[in-house]
């Protein structure tokens, strides 16, 4: 598995000019004039993970072990982190360093291959999609978070640790807060840190940490009878992919296990076509070649690619995923697609791609969204100008209007046109872009309808588009 590429592309039309990669943390291209390779087994439904929870709760330990377990780095690879862990004084961190070793490479701009962030069960093919333990988290994994089926949250079940993640302060209530908020429906609890000298593989421990997280992921909106919950070191391994013998008492799945029992994700493949660009390339002798996942909808050659908010239009040459030209991508996939007549700086991330014959996507002057307000230290009142981070778009939004206060758990109107908001507070309200800008309902496109609202280098609201006034042209 270490050796499988991802993402693949393949040159069209066969053009005769040398071979190369192009390479992030999320896709790895080749592109290649031979031959249209096969792929070598079945293809397993991808499941998009995304790991949340407090900053010291060990979730790139236990990321990094689950990927050494599933074959995702060798055993050569983490005797070194081992060995340089030792010489730094940091021996429990050779399995974080599996991915905080990966961060700091792409924070250098260094390529990274793909194979390190994914991992395999019997029933899916994992893509874990930002780095876990960054304190940037939600910032920088925004578009992530809103693309995941599927949250872990890690909690640090040591005493102590656990209070200070499960408090107001602390980034457990925030993370859960914001998986839900952006649609992450399904969840897996990994009760962390269970090997620790104030917990010693303690049932009564452990009951206390999962009733505690299980009231407030029921106050989030989670159902707590669908989470799975397992007690777990990230650091000894205990119940990664085998059951451990340090807690006989526990008789349920291992992590693996849980993640394994998660639901295959649901693509809407007969809704238009919306693919959010993640990323575009110019590529010498070929063109170019925009980067997204497809949301909804389905890609094929040969259509009129429109792009939102600008409106440009292109005819799509070629659709290039997992090693071979396709002659149609659903939704879930990450695909390269080659454009016509479009140059590098028309197309730029944050972008939406559609069907130009089918319903396109097109930029908005303002939208009418839901909100709750998390992490806000004064009050917000018309004219707030914030950052909305939607798909893979962040752009400046002012508040024009605050319409109503809203109870948070009934949804009820509570008061007509309050004067500000607060933290805790739900409310409607009128926002406006300050640059062109795409998105969606929330009801209709998901993906292109849920937000975070940044301000301060925090995550200040979450929200959830309901309608939107469509840009008169483009």
């Amino acid at each position: 598995m270490a050796g499988d590429k991802w993402t693949v592309c393949r040159l069209p039309g066969g053009l005769c000019v040398p071979s190369f990669e192009i390479r992030n943390q999320y896709y790895t291209f080749h592109f290649s004039p031979s031959s249209s390779s096969t792929m070598s087994k079945e293809e397993k439904p991808r499941v998009s993970l995304v790991v949340i929870g407090h900053v010291d709760a060990g979730k790139s330990t236990t990321t990094g072990h689950l990927i050494y377990k599933c074959g995702g780095v060798d055993q050569e690879t983490i005797a070194k982190y081992e060995k340089e862990a030792n010489e730094v004084g940091k021996p429990t961190q050779k399995f974080a360093w599996v991915l905080d070793n990966l961060k700091a490479e792409r924070e250098r701009g260094i390529t990274i291959d793909i194979s390190l962030w994914k991992f395999a069960t019997k029933q899916y093919e994992f893509t874990i999609i930002d780095a876990p333990g960054h304190r940037d988290f939600i910032k920088n994994t925004i578009t992530g978070t809103s693309q995941a089926d599927v949250a872990m949250l890690v909690v640090d079940a040591s005493h102590g640790g656990f209070e200070e993640g499960i408090s107001r302060g602390g980034q457990t209530r925030e993370h859960a807060l914001l998986a839900f908020t952006l649609g992450v429906k399904q969840m897996v609890v990994a009760v962390n840190k269970m090997d620790d000298k104030s917990v010693n593989y303690s049932q009564s421990r452990y009951e206390d940490v999962k009733s505690e997280v299980a009231t407030y992921l029921k106050r989030v909106g989670y159902k707590p009878a669908k989470v799975t919950f397992v007690p777990i070191s990230g650091w000894e391994g205990d119940n990664i992919t085998e059951s451990s013998s340090n807690m006989p008492w526990y008789d349920g799945p291992t992590l693996l296990d849980a993640l394994d029992k998660v639901s295959a994700p649901k693509r809407p493949a007969d809704k238009s076509l919306r693919i959010p660009i993640q990323d575009v390339y110019k590529i010498g002798g070929i063109g170019t070649v925009p980067v997204g996942r497809v949301e909804t909808g389905i890609m094929k050659p040969g259509i009129t690619a429109q792009f939102a908010p600008s409106g440009i239009t292109a005819e799509v040459k070629s659709c290039e995923v997992h090693h071979e030209s396709l002659d149609e991508v659903g939704p879930g996939t990450n695909v390269g697609f080659n454009v016509k007549n479009v140059a590098l700086k028309d197309i730029r991330r944050g972008d939406v791609a559609s069907d130009a014959d089918d319903n396109p996507a097109k930029g908005v002057t303002s939208f009418e969204a839901q909100i709750v307000v998390m992490n806000h230290p004064g009050k917000i009142t018309k004219g707030y100008c914030p950052v909305i981070d939607c798909h893979t778009a962040h752009v400046a939004c002012t508040f024009t209007s605050i319409k109503q206060k809203l109870n948070r758990q009934t949804g009820k109107v509570v008061e007509e046109n309050p004067e500000f908001l607060q933290n805790g507070d739900a409310a409607i309200v009128t926002l406006e872009p300050s640059k062109p800008l795409c998105v969606e309902p929330f009801a209709e496109y998901p993906p292109l309808g849920r937000f975070t609202i940044r301000d301060m280098k925090q995550t200040v609201a979450v929200g959830v588009v309901k309608s939107t006034t469509k840009a008169e042209s483009a």
